[in-house]
């Protein structure tokens, strides 16, 4: 139908007029854009190759340590169980020691030993290896506890968010363990709590982060720059007496190496390419981590497992390491003009709850009737006082 004959004489059939009609879904012809396809698409406008989390386990955490803290202030009762105490007039059953005795505005040390903070003795003598967990929720004062959970919100917040709860919560609670590790390894008479070695672990988490991929960082050296210069301000304070330095840096080696187990982020063509909307992206072929991200994972996992069972070994073997380490109390505390690193040490006579005290380094004497005869802490902090 419709074909022409050689002759040019028309047939009826090819007097038939053929109409074809066009296809409603698609645009007319002189409409259509004749530009080539764009080989790299544009990405939809909400597209995130990562996903985002909302920080709920951080916010959780500032809480527990606060309410803890309120509970071991009931616990205290400084008007029942002191002489002397701080606001008794305002807060009643939760007023604080003296300023004397704490300056942080906390209870008493005798307190804070009873509820888990790490004393050395009892860890290696009564077997008391929980303390090593324990004490990273306690706080020796208010002003302890308010800076230290304002760091939390600060730098927990941004890494949970980026990583989500099931990563930062162990490493959280690893890197305060890691902490009291070192810490009891090389500060042998003291007591030590708070989360300040988690909250180092947080840091040193965000520099292995900024290291395992650096490659996805757009302003790698000023990024770099401003979180070594916030990491070594913090380290600085540390230096200074009463202090607890040692477990400042076994939490920041500790979060640094869980950081480049548990923080790694997959290369961005390898996310594009199985995340992405269809058609969005060019395949290509990419591992999920580069070479450097794999050799970083192995030797962390390495390092965390010998140096966890190493710790644990030395520690119930009574090791102390400032015998073998004739420098490392630097590390904690750096003598200056303005204050002393050395401990008080005093000559002590003691029959029943009586005690003669005299201290070896300015001769001062002093006789004091104790409540417990055998809280060694009680004792300590008399002949700090005497020595000053």
């Amino acid at each position: 139908m419709g074909r022409r004959t050689p002759s040019g004489y028309s047939t009826p059939e090819s007097d038939l007029e053929i109409k074809v009609q066009p296809r409603n879904s698609g645009p007319k012809l002189e409409e259509r854009d004749e530009r080539p396809p764009s080989r790299h698409p544009i990405p939809p406008p909400n597209y995130q190759p990562y996903k985002k989390w909302f920080p709920w386990l951080v916010p959780v955490i500032t809480i527990v340590n606060v309410a803890l803290f309120i509970v071991v202030m009931y616990i205290n009762n400084c008007p029942c169980n002191s002489q002397s105490c701080f606001g008794t007039d305002f807060f009643g059953r939760f007023a604080f020691q003296d300023v004397h005795e704490n300056p942080l505005l906390g209870p008493s040390t005798t307190t804070l030993q009873q509820l888990g903070a790490l004393d050395v003795t009892k860890v290696v003598e009564g077997h008391q290896i929980w303390r090593l967990f324990s004490c990273m929720w306690l706080h020796a004062g208010l002003f302890h506890v308010a800076a230290n959970m304002l760091s939390l919100l600060f730098v927990g917040i941004r890494l949970e968010q980026e990583f989500g709860f099931f990563r930062i919560g162990p490493l959280y609670v690893l890197a305060g363990v890691g902490g009291s590790l070192l810490s009891a390894l090389f500060v042998k008479r003291k007591i030590s709590v708070g989360a300040s070695g988690a909250l180092f672990g947080l840091l040193g988490a965000m520099l292995s982060e900024l290291i395992t991929n650096w490659t996805l960082y757009e302003n790698k050296l000023a990024t770099l720059l401003t979180l070594l210069l916030i990491i070594a301000i913090n380290l600085a304070v540390g230096i200074l007496p009463h202090v607890d330095n040692f477990a400042h840096l076994g939490g920041f080696i500790t979060g640094f190496l869980l950081g480049c187990v548990l923080l790694l982020r997959p290369q961005f063509g390898w996310v594009n390419l199985n995340k992405a909307p269809p058609g969005y992206f060019v395949a290509s072929k990419k591992s999920k981590y580069k070479t450097y991200q794999y050799v970083l994972l192995t030797m962390s996992i390495a390092i965390l497992l010998t140096g966890f069972i190493l710790g644990l070994v030395l520690l119930t073997k009574g090791w102390d390491g400032d015998a073998h380490c004739s420098w490392c109390h630097y590390l904690s505390c750096v003598p200056t003009p303005l204050w002393s690193c050395t401990e008080a040490r005093c000559a002590i006579i003691q029959l029943g709850n009586q005690m003669n005290m005299t201290c070896t380094s300015n001769n001062k004497n002093g006789t004091y009737t104790l409540k417990n005869p055998s809280n060694t802490f009680e004792i300590q902090l008399l002949c700090s006082k005497l020595c000053k």
